[in-house]
């Protein structure tokens, strides 16, 4: 084999297949050995940092990463063969197909390193591997050379050879536009015929008795099961196309044997599965394009309604051409559609019915949309917010990568941050909104001796306190603690004590002093509801408006953190983007909350496949 590797401007290796527990040390210590390595990085999944099995090594000098291509290409590590090439950043290379060749019908037995043997002696090999699944390989596998004269004579030589006792075949790499063309011209003149639906007693000998009429046939086969009864099916192979034509004109609902057989051009799975998706596809646009702007769709509906009392409630809107609440059996699943005849119908219906209460609960109503539509707005709204936070220089945007609400520090024991001259009545900053904190109630300083943790009590301040005038100094100082109880304390099982920056807890423009208390008369306790009380829509409406989000996530982020702990900060501040009477209906409905959590999540995917390189 040729030495000389390919001149990329990098000495970059991609080092493939490996266990999920390698880690960027782990290859240090492997490639070191070869010569200086600049950088090394294990690619990882942007949720869960997880490997995604691949790397790319990036060595000082060409010659030593082909070293170490040369010389520890499928050495074992963690157990698994590494894979390694060179990194082709430009994928129009992959993809051009040029020097690229395909092998199959290889025995099991043949790995990647047995592959990548066998062929090196052609060329330079940029790329070799063995296509596997769970159970092993799939007989077939691709040698990609670095000239297309390296992969001619490869196909040359190894073409119809016997490879442990098996005969191979070597040839050119297709895409698979270019093998459907293929299939296309072979339509054009067919002399397999696929015959069916003829029954279990039909044998291969009278099946030919009634084809041989039309021509002269090569083979004729019944196909059967491992019993050796027919499975209705079979064959017929004309030795002229248009004695094949024939046959499936004549026969072709024809009855055969007390059935009514079908007769057709026979066709390989790839192109029957390409003719299903086309008419599938074809079906799906028709079925959207008669939809489109007409069908609502209606949920939080109570278990009483049903598809009569959905159509009786939305018929003074229009002509409704179909009304179904959707059932799990007998049980209403809380959602259905309703279909207008016109899109200003629908209009008229959502404007009119959306929050209004039906039986015991206001509904939600909106045009239907498709899961890809309504995937694409929650990525959209996804990524708008990314940009948002990241543009915010505040500690905001540390606290929304955490799993919590709050950027936390742990308080020490030993010293209070309480200020008893004044302090600042500041909550804490909920991750889920990118507004600037209110107040929303006021500390009292305690008039004991010596500090306490603990002692802060929650006021108002009544309307003829006059301000006290606060220091720079003490603005700076003024960081206080929480130790729960409050609204503060979102009781979603974190640390009791928080301790917060200035840039969190004193934005400028929201901060209230608070002065000497001259009496117990000026303290009213204020009321907070608790996190942990049902709530409804009733209690929601009668919250401030700025208030109802918060109310909302306090909620919803327990219960998402029950089943996703690391993402449930995410997919709380996703989740908030919709309308409140859905996430009412989440709260009452776990299958529905279910779904929601499903589609934010598989969001947060989509984003992080976007931003990932292209893979080998």
């Amino acid at each position: 084999m040729n030495s000389t590797g390919p001149a990329y401007p990098l000495a970059s290796l991609y080092v493939g297949d490996l266990h999920p527990d390698v880690t960027e040390a782990m290859l240090y210590q492997k490639f070191s050995p070869a010569g200086p390595i600049t950088s090394i990085r294990v690619c990882r999944d942007i949720i869960t940092r997880r490997s995604l099995g691949y790397a790319y090594i990036n060595f000082q000098q060409p010659a030593d990463a082909e070293c170490a291509l040369d010389t520890m290409n499928y050495d074992v590590l963690k157990g698994r063969p590494i894979r390694i090439m060179w990194s082709q950043r430009d994928p129009g290379l992959r993809k051009s197909g040029v020097g690229n060749i395909f092998i199959k019908n290889m025995d099991e037995s043949i790995d990647n390193k047995a592959l990548y043997d066998t062929f090196s002696a052609f060329g330079n090999i940029l790329s070799c591997k063995v296509v596997c699944d769970e159970k092993g390989s799939k007989g077939y596998g691709f040698v990609h050379f670095e000239t297309q004269e390296a992969a001619n004579r490869a196909i040359e030589t190894m073409n119809g050879m016997l490879l442990n006792d098996r005969k191979v075949f070597v040839g050119h790499f297709k895409s698979r536009k270019e093998r459907e063309m293929e299939y296309g011209t072979k339509s054009v003149k067919f002399t397999n015929v696929y015959v069916k639906n003829f029954g279990d007693n039909l044998s291969d000998e009278k099946l030919k008795d009634v084809f041989s009429a039309y021509g002269k046939t090569l083979s004729v086969r019944v196909m059967k099961d491992e019993k050796g009864v027919s499975r209705g099916f079979g064959f017929v192979n004309y030795a002229y196309h248009e004695d094949a034509q024939k046959a499936v004109e004549a026969m072709n609902g024809k009855e055969l044997n007390g059935r009514i057989i079908y007769v057709g051009r026979a066709q390989k799975r790839l192109e029957r599965q390409g003719e299903l998706k086309r008419k599938f596809d074809q079906l799906k646009q028709d079925r959207i394009q008669r939809y489109q702007g007409v069908n609502l769709y209606v949920k939080n509906l109570d278990d009483s309604i049903d598809d009569e009392r959905l159509r009786k409630e939305f018929a003074p809107y229009g002509t409704i051409t179909s009304a179904k609440v959707m059932t799990d059996g007998s049980q209403s699943k809380g959602f259905g559609f309703v279909c207008f005849s016109s899109p200003e119908e629908a209009t008229k219906a959502v404007t009119e019915m959306n929050g209004r209460i039906i039986a015991t609960k206001p509904l939600y109503v909106a045009l239907a949309q498709r899961r890809e539509e309504r995937k694409a707005i929650l990525t959209n709204k996804y990524m708008q917010r990314i940009a948002s936070m990241r543009s915010m220089p505040s500690p905001l945007i540390d606290s929304y990568q955490q799993a919590g609400y709050y950027m936390t520090v742990p308080q020490p024991p030993s010293r209070s941050y309480y200020n008893h001259g004044a302090v600042n009545n500041m909550r804490p900053v909920p991750r889920w909104t990118g507004q600037q904190p209110k107040p929303h109630g006021l500390y009292a300083p305690q008039f004991n001796t010596g500090p306490r943790r603990g002692s802060i009590a929650t006021v108002k301040q009544a309307s003829t306190q006059v301000p006290h005038v606060i220091s720079g100094s003490q603005k700076t100082n003024n960081i206080g603690t929480q130790t729960g109880g409050g609204r503060g304390d979102l009781g979603f099982g974190r640390s009791n004590q928080y301790k917060y920056s200035s840039g969190v807890r004193n934005p400028q423009g929201v901060q209230t002093p608070l002065t000497r208390l001259q009496g117990k008369s000026l303290m009213e306790p204020v009321v907070h509801m608790s996190s942990h009380e049902p709530l409804d829509a009733t209690m929601l409406a009668s919250a401030p408006l700025m208030d109802q989000k918060q109310l909302l996530g306090e909620r919803l982020y327990p219960l998402i953190q029950a089943s996703h702990p690391n993402l449930a900060g995410k997919i709380t501040g996703m989740l908030l983007e919709i309308d409140n009477s859905e996430l009412l209906h989440m709260l009452e409905s776990p299958e529905s909350l279910h779904a929601k959590v499903d589609e934010a999540i598989a969001v947060l995917k989509a984003h992080q496949a976007k931003e990932l390189s292209p893979k080998k």
